[in-house]
């Protein structure tokens, strides 16, 4: 069975739904397919940011482990139920269940669950089929019945006893957080020699003596050899040891949705990581054909793929002004305890690019609000054009810091002098006035 359609959306993650909606507001029809009805919403809302954020949260706040687990999973299927009706109950959009797969440009096959399968001839296709955890090549790691991925890692039934984490990077430390605060013990593998080494040196610093200080084991330099199931085999500084394990969780990245996808019977071009190849207006080398989020590459936020959408709705309906390269400032937090946050450049970034700047710097111990919330580690660093008084970058190591952060980017964005922020008027007591003090010439 074939149908002729004009918008057709491959994934209904964050951009691909977003994008429905707002096709079906002009009076476009608009079918959108989804291969798995437990990811209605996308990754964000049921595998990624907010289940996990609710884990961080309840372990903070010393919720049993099973008592979280649950609370989360109430959470992700109220808000994946509301997604899914959001859309479906409109008229001019169809939700179907299943597998979409390439045959040609514009034709794709949709396998659908009891097995029948429907072709769609599309005007316009929109690929928003995000992203899915990577698994690194090492010996015996495939088959080990320990291994676990992040989205495992949130449906377990308990903490286990000792989790090793095979990664360094931000998503494998939010883990090792919030397992700490249920009572596992953390060991995290990293191959880096340098600890999160895109932070300033103070900030990774302050980081790592802070996990360390929660009995976080953090192991760098680290070259694993291999997996017996629980038992993991690596080298570090020229010696071999080996460490057991209760759960292995892989932290090691992940990689865009586009293996199955078909794209070998079209001409839409991938890059060497998978990631579909777009241009300045998120087309792919095949025209009337776009692709959204994590599965084009580039920084892999839920906000990224709204704003993919925004690109494409100005594209289609809009000025044809909004494009890729716009998109030059990106905030991002790693919800650790406490939770770090950055926007533009830091100080490393630059001395690097031979850029001058004014430091300005402010211990978190020295904010009221802190000493209120009781938590007094971090560091507030925001650097300055000494010409021009713009802001340049911001790098925020505090309680809090992902909302602070949100101000700055916009203090940026609108290119405001950093002296708006150090007038401003704020509410008291808040993480926020503390750039009245830390503005402070």
């Amino acid at each position: 069975m074939e149908y002729q359609v004009k918008n057709l959306i491959i994934g209904f993650g964050k951009g691909g739904k977003t994008l429905a909606g707002k096709l079906a507001n002009q009076g476009e029809p608009v079918v959108i397919i989804e291969k798995s009805n437990q990811m209605y919403g996308g990754t964000c809302i049921n595998v990624g940011c907010l289940p996990s954020k609710k884990l961080i949260l309840q372990g903070e706040q010393q919720v049993p482990f099973p008592e979280a687990v649950h609370d989360k999973n109430q959470m992700t299927s109220f808000l994946r139920d509301k997604n899914y009706h959001l859309l479906a109950d409109q008229d001019l959009i169809t939700v179907i269940d299943g597998k979409a797969r390439f045959l040609a440009d514009h034709l794709v096959e949709v396998l659908q669950p009891d097995g029948s399968k429907i072709n769609y001839q599309a005007e316009r296709i929109f690929i928003n089929t995000g992203s899915t955890p990577f698994m690194v090549p090492i010996p015996g790691l495939a088959a080990s019945k320990y291994r676990i991925d992040s989205t495992q890692a949130m449906d377990l039934t308990k903490a286990p006893q000792h989790l090793v984490i095979i990664g360094g990077g931000y998503i494998g430390l939010e883990f090792a957080s919030m397992f700490q605060h249920y009572g596992s013990k953390v060991t995290v593998l990293d191959h880096n020699n340098v600890f999160i080494p895109r932070e300033d040196r103070d900030v990774a610093d302050a980081v790592y003596h802070d996990m360390i200080a929660e009995k976080i084991d953090i192991k760098m330099n680290v070259l694993i050899k291999k997996v017996n199931q629980d038992i993991i085999t690596f080298e570090q500084d020229g010696k071999l040891h080996t460490i057991t394990a209760d759960k292995i969780l892989v932290a090691t990245g992940r990689r865009p949705n586009t293996a199955e996808l078909g794209l070998e019977n079209t001409n839409i071009a991938t890059d060497q990581t998978g990631s579909i190849v777009v241009a300045d207006d998120l087309q792919t080398t095949v025209p009337s054909v776009w692709a959204l989020g994590d599965v084009k590459g580039g920084p892999q936020f839920t906000y990224i793929s709204l704003d993919d959408q925004r690109i494409v709705v100005d594209q289609l309906f809009g000025k044809k002004e909004y494009k890729l390269s716009d998109r030059t400032l990106v905030p991002y937090s790693v919800f650790l305890t406490p939770p770090l946050s950055r926007i533009g450049l830091n100080e490393q970034d630059a001395k690097a690019q031979g850029i001058e700047y004014k430091l300005f710097k402010l211990a978190v111990a020295a904010i009221p609000k802190a000493r209120v919330m009781n938590e007094t580690r971090g560091i507030f660093k925001i650097l300055v054009d000494p010409k021009t008084d713009l802001i340049l970058g911001a790098t925020i190591y505090a309680v809090e810091s992902h909302e602070v952060i949100n101000l700055i980017t916009l203090a940026m964005q609108n290119n405001l002098p950093y002296q708006i922020l150090r007038d401003q008027i704020y509410t008291h007591p808040t993480m926020t006035e503390a750039l009245n003090d830390v503005l402070k010439d």
